[in-house]
């Protein structure tokens, strides 16, 4: 009865072992311990408005788009258009722009 005490606590122990290293699960390689990766990061207002924006569009070009609170003017950032910097009003009138 001993021997089989002994040799359950010893196969229960090595289970336990054995399944933390082979189920454990593994970090994405592509990321790093304290990075996030995403194709896009929205800033939310407290109703869930979009009110800030960074990330790719269709053709993989990068950009920030940050909207006024009443989402009247939005300003771009984007080193891949011919305007790097655009303040655009709603009816998509260039307030001001930096090549």
């Amino acid at each position: 009865m001993i021997v089989l005490c002994g040799m359950a606590f010893i196969g229960g122990t090595f289970g336990g072992v054995m399944s933390t290293q082979l189920l454990s699960p593994r970090p994405v390689e592509a990321q790093k311990p304290n990075g996030v990766n995403a194709e896009e990061f929205l800033l939310l207002d407290a109703k869930g408005k979009a009110r800030a924006g960074l990330g790719l569009d269709a053709n993989g070009e990068v950009g920030l788009v940050l909207k006024s609170k009443d989402g009247n003017r939005t300003l771009t950032l984007s080193p891949d258009e011919r305007s790097v910097i655009k303040l655009v009003e709603r009816g998509g009138r260039i307030v001001w722009e930096v090549p």
